[in-house]
């Protein structure tokens, strides 16, 4: 029997499944905003603002307190075009769909999945939740329940939440845990695999990523400590500080504690122990002795709603850095489905092509569009996503330093 040449719509749903296969990160990230752009005509720069959740002061009395509403927004924009090329000849369209999916599609869509991921790894640069000894590999237990430990203590859902580790903390981590009051069948797998698996530590799913993206610090300034001018409003998010060195530098997620400032449970708003780690929010070079760093979470204390902070900080109150200066760290992610949003967006079908589709499914929205080369016989294709993300919600993910 002879062979049906293959549809471009065939060829766009197997990459579609090959690209969702492939996901790592992004597979288990929130996508229900995706039908707010799944129209055609969104393109890089369309936003959507989003409303969080509200939160209140509970009141004590048969007295009536009402309260104005929290309202807190966020914005996800659809910020990045990623597209592979494809060249292949017609020949090639006579074979079975699993057996072009192997030779032809596989290799490039993997690619396109990898840079998503890596991509979308960046969002460690908005969590300020840390654990683990930044410059040495997880191994053990401990830095897994940590980590779940400041997901408890911000209120997180149990369910469902994520690790995703790169190759080195796989290794680390599987050895470390081995047959560790694990069930045989948990043993057996990672015995088989190399792999962690779901249903490990409280977690939905252990995954390994070689997208997992490494972090190098700002050369930090020395002996930091808050300037006589503290933050005192709510909702601060910037913090004069002082120093003994000239000219240093902060990077884009960047972690500090301050002296006695310690993290507040969102629902109880009581102390958890646990000092109140925040991320420097934008590059800055650091001049003279003295410099205003912007940061988050937004410091409100245990007396407003949003709180985040037992008590403001004080003046000379010492700020410590997380990592060495100028190191590079890798920053395995542990979070929940709702800390980070993805969304992707239709691109447009252009008029005035061979053959052009696009296919959609769990969240995931593809195009591919298709030429003919006459002199060549071949058929050169471009595979494209659209696509933002956004860390919504930071105190709801880990950053497990390696």
């Amino acid at each position: 029997m002879a062979n049906s040449l293959l549809t471009i719509d065939m060829i766009t749903r197997k990459s579609l499944e090959i690209l969702e296969n492939n996901l790592v990160i992004s597979r288990n990230c929130n996508k229900e905003y995706d039908d707010s752009f799944a129209v055609e005509g969104a393109k890089i720069g369309s936003t959507l603002r989003i409303r969080l959740p509200d939160r209140a002061l509970v009141t004590d009395g048969a007295a009536l307190q009402v309260q104005d509403d929290n309202e807190q927004y966020t914005t996800l924009t659809v910020s990045s075009q990623k597209h592979i090329g494809i060249n292949f000849t017609s020949a090639e369209l006579t074979m079975q769909l699993d057996d072009f999916a192997e030779r032809v599609l596989k290799p490039r869509i993997s690619q396109l999945a990898s840079s998503v991921d890596a991509d979308v790894a960046n969002a460690y640069k908005s969590i300020y939740n840390t654990v683990g000894t930044p410059g040495t590999t997880p191994a053990t237990a401990l830095v897994l329940l940590q980590a779940q430990q400041k997901l408890n203590e911000s209120a997180t859902p149990m369910s469902p939440r994520y690790a995703t580790v790169n190759p080195a903390a796989n290794a680390g981590l599987v050895n470390g845990l081995s047959g560790f009051f694990n069930p045989s069948g948990t043993i057996s797998r990672q015995f088989k695999t190399g792999m962690m698996g779901e249903g490990v530590l409280g977690y939905d799913e252990m995954n390994m990523s070689q997208s997992i993206v490494n972090h190098t610090t700002g050369n930090f300034p020395a002996a930091p400590v808050c300037a006589s001018t503290v933050p005192s409003t709510q909702g601060a998010t910037t913090l004069d500080i002082t120093y003994t060195s000239g000219t240093k530098s902060l990077k884009q997620g960047d972690v500090f504690t301050i002296a006695a400032v310690f993290a507040v449970n969102p629902q109880t708003r009581l102390s958890t122990g646990s000092l109140q780690q925040f991320v420097v929010t934008a590059d800055q070079t650091l001049t003279s002795t003295s410099a205003t760093i912007a940061f988050l979470p937004a410091m409100y204390t245990a007396t407003n709603a949003l709180a985040t902070i037992d008590a403001f900080p004080v003046s000379a109150a010492v700020i410590t850095f997380v990592g060495t200066a100028s190191t590079v760290y890798p920053q395995n992610l542990v979070y929940h489905k709702n800390a980070i949003t993805l969304a992707t967006a239709d691109l447009l079908l252009p008029q005035g092509v061979d053959m052009a589709s696009r296919q959609v499914h769990n969240g995931i929205s593809m195009r591919i569009v298709r030429q003919y080369d006459i002199n060549n016989d071949r058929m050169p294709c471009r595979v494209d996503v659209l696509y933002g993300f956004s860390t919504i919600r930071p105190p709801m993910a880990c950053r497990i330093f390696g």
